[in-house]
């Protein structure tokens, strides 16, 4: 069965079209940097400019869709429609303009739909407690798992766009910017996570375009591939290296580093920190990078349904 699922997210609009019987064959697979957050986090209001941004995207996405012909499709919208006065205007349109039914999911579908993605392909008996951390532009999941049941998760208010707006003015940001960042990503967690989740937490596997950024600026990818990023693993040690080397460059330089793409630039700083500390407070010194994410979860979902 061929479905399709737009991830309308608060910094990028994401497309999955797939074949999905027994797994998922992955047939078109894009991301777009749109920035629908934008200002969100001080307007409480999606913008004219964003939004615009969003839906030359989805008129794209839509021609992809109709060429193959899918039987089931869906756009899923998370962080930044959830917060915004304007949300549900803003899906309504999706709908009305480009047959999309849009779904806001709450925080806990999110966390659901993220954690069957992210463990699709794992052994049901796989009895090793893992937090499945997905970094987005308004907020991060982390949830937590073994053998393939969901078990504690939460969606913090912790973002890339929302926290590089609230943190990161410099260009490049100061030591002290960071270290306030830094600061408020522990407090969130500390705050959202209970000290006993995370002390029997064993592994972490980190999804979306952060930890997949992460990857590729490590394998020094010139062009993306999926099968080098799918299952790469990066230290603690690592991360903070390459951390020192993106916040040293100001935004026009980080557009150039081989293996990010540039419109990523503006927050990709934010993103490895956030990515850092939430190891570092789960106590975990390394995290595996994965390419099944909420895509993969919504479209199991899709056609189990369907």
């Amino acid at each position: 069965m061929h479905v399709a699922v737009v991830d309308i997210g608060t910094n990028s609009t994401r497309l999955l079209i797939a074949d999905v019987g027994n797994g998922v064959a992955e047939l078109v697979r894009e991301s777009t940097v749109t920035r629908l957050g934008e200002g969100v986090d001080a307007t409480g209001r999606l913008g004219d400019v964003p939004q615009q941004r969003v839906f030359d995207t989805l008129e794209r996405y839509g021609a992809a869709i109709a060429e193959h012909r899918c039987e089931a499709s869906t756009a899923v919208m998370t962080s930044a429609v959830r917060d915004a006065d304007n949300g549900a205007a803003f899906a309504a349109a999706v709908r009305d303009r480009y047959g999309l039914e849009g779904r806001t999911l709450s925080g806990d579908q999110e966390a659901a739909f993220t954690y069957a993605g992210a463990t699709a392909a794992r052994p049901a008996d796989d009895a090793t407690e893992r937090l499945v951390i997905d970094i987005g532009g308004g907020s991060t999941e982390l949830v937590c798992g073994a053998r393939g049941e969901l078990g504690f998760h939460v969606s913090t208010q912790i973002g890339v766009v929302r926290h590089t707006e609230r943190h990161l003015h410099g260009d490049p940001p100061s030591d002290a910017e960071l270290a306030a960042l830094a600061a408020a990503v522990d407090e969130g967690v500390a705050a959202a996570v209970p000290e006993e989740v995370r002390a029997r937490t064993q592994a972490a596997i980190a999804v979306a375009g952060t930890a997949t950024s992460c990857a590729a600026i490590d394998l020094e990818l010139e062009v993306y591939d999926t099968a080098k990023v799918e299952g790469h693993v990066l230290s603690v040690v690592r991360l903070e290296q390459l951390l020192g080397r993106l916040a040293a460059l100001p935004v026009a330089e980080r557009r150039g580093v081989t293996g990010l793409h540039p419109d990523r630039a503006p927050t990709i700083v934010a993103g490895v920190v956030i990515l850092a500390r939430v190891l570092d407070a789960f106590g975990l010194d390394r995290v595996e990078i994965s390419d099944r994410d909420i895509l993969w979860g919504v479209a199991l979902d899709l056609a189990r349904s369907g």
